[in-house]
């Protein structure tokens, strides 16, 4: 059961195949820090999103479960963690094309809320199916 007063972390990954996030909280229990699963959603990519680049992916990765998982992020703080340096650069992007522009101006909402942290594959897992 989340506490709405403590922050979450929204793991996220893409591949060739499909999305994957994955929502914790860090709670404490017995005077101990302990994250916990919240809640997983995953699904395939469409026939059109195969044709993107990886930072498009990496990008579409953030903004789904954003819609997805609104209930439990709308005006809480969070930590998204991706393996993708790109997701990182899609807040402060210049000229974005229509779809990563689309996409930007979806995120602004959660912008006062949302760090995006960068952990390396070989750390970040909970999102990535390993």
């Amino acid at each position: 059961m989340p506490d709405w007063k403590l922050p979450f972390k929204l793991y996220i990954d893409a591949c060739g195949e499909g999305l994957g996030a994955a929502l914790h909280q860090t709670q404490i229990i017995n005077d101990k820090p302990v994250e916990g699963q919240i809640g997983f959603t995953s699904r395939q990519i469409k026939p059109p999103e195969a044709r993107c680049g990886a930072s498009q992916m990496e990008c579409l990765c953030l903004v789904w479960p954003l819609e997805k998982l609104h209930y439990f992020l709308d005006g809480t703080v969070f930590e998204v963690i991706t393996d993708f340096n790109a997701v990182k650069s899609l807040l402060n992007m210049k000229a974005p094309n229509r779809h990563m522009l689309r996409w930007k101006i979806a995120i602004q909402e959660y912008r006062g809320n949302m760090t995006i942290v960068h952990k390396s594959g070989n750390i970040h897992k909970n999102a990535d199916g390993h």
